[in-house]
């Protein structure tokens, strides 16, 4: 089976055919794009607006005051100071470019006003800066087999009240031959933690009530297994609330391995996590030779 290919998330793109794009989409497409986008596209957008104004007072010509005669670069250069209502006084519109003059400026005040609010909702948005294990693994505790992952709080603030789920897709069939894709959820030893600041080890127990229960590597290959995880809090600096999510294959899931240790106590009774160190595992011991 191929690796699908993963968002930022971790969660596997979805293509969606059979749905035609809509205008309305555009602003979630922004607000989910990365600032590198979203300030690439209004750039382009802005050399287009005055390219195309610049091409129209060439077309009509001579209706700007001060420019040279079939110029560009003066058509370009006058539709900059219109849209963005520069206005350095040594150009100035006439005739038929009064009116031209006015729709860019009306266009401008729009597309400036929707970038405004575009660019604001988009920084005010809370973020959390949550880092996940880049995979899972399967160990022994108290002769349990466990399956973990572990998340950190990498912006270094409180997140109150933390709440986590954790679910698997899995392929299953009916009694009557029927396959198909079901959610089950994973019980966790601890789903809530008062104050989330540094890391946090999540255990499931792989027992009889598990959805997982008596699986391998290739029984969860074999069943396309997807862990989907889901994490909510109250963010202290900004008391608003935030979340994060994350999505583990079945190839993510090491088996007989544990995480290293990343907290260490300092002297001064202070405690360091090394997040350099956050995604590396080593060989857990072996409790049960036949799984």
């Amino acid at each position: 089976m191929s690796d699908p290919r993963r968002d930022r998330q971790g969660f596997a793109t979805i293509q969606r055919v059979g749905h035609p794009p809509r205008m309305t989409d555009v602003y979630a497409f922004l607000m989910r794009a990365r600032w590198s986008t979203l300030l690439g596209l209004c750039a382009i957008l802005y050399v287009l607006l005055n390219t195309s104004f610049a091409l129209l007072y060439l077309v009509i010509g001579d209706c700007i005051n001060g420019a040279r005669e079939g110029s560009f670069i003066d058509a370009f250069s006058f539709s900059v100071q219109t849209l963005s209502t520069i206005g350095y006084g040594q150009m100035s519109p006439r005739g038929v470019g009064n009116v031209i003059v006015a729709t860019e400026a009306l266009t401008g005040i729009i597309c400036l006003a929707l970038t405004t609010g575009i660019v604001f909702n988009k920084f005010a948005r809370p973020t959390s800066l949550v880092v996940f294990s880049r995979g899972m693994v399967m160990n022994y505790r108290n002769g349990v087999p466990h399956l973990s992952f572990r998340l950190a709080n990498a912006r270094g603030n409180e997140i109150v009240e933390a709440s986590l789920t954790v679910s698997v897709l899995l392929d299953d069939v009916t009694a009557e031959g029927e396959r198909m894709r079901r959610l089950f959820d994973l019980k966790l030893e601890r789903t809530t933690t008062p104050v989330f600041t540094m890391s946090w080890l999540v255990l499931h127990a792989i027992d009889e009530q598990s959805p997982i229960h008596g699986m391998n590597d290739v029984d969860l290959v074999e069943h396309d297994a997807r862990f989907i995880v889901s994490l909510t809090g109250l963010d202290s600096t900004f008391a608003q609330q935030v979340h994060a999510r994350h999505m583990y294959f079945a190839k993510d899931v090491e088996f007989h391995k544990k995480f290293i240790d990343v907290v260490t106590r300092l002297p001064d009774g202070g405690l360091q996590i090394d997040l350099n160190r956050f995604h590396d595992t080593e060989t857990a011991a072996r409790q049960d030779s036949s799984s």
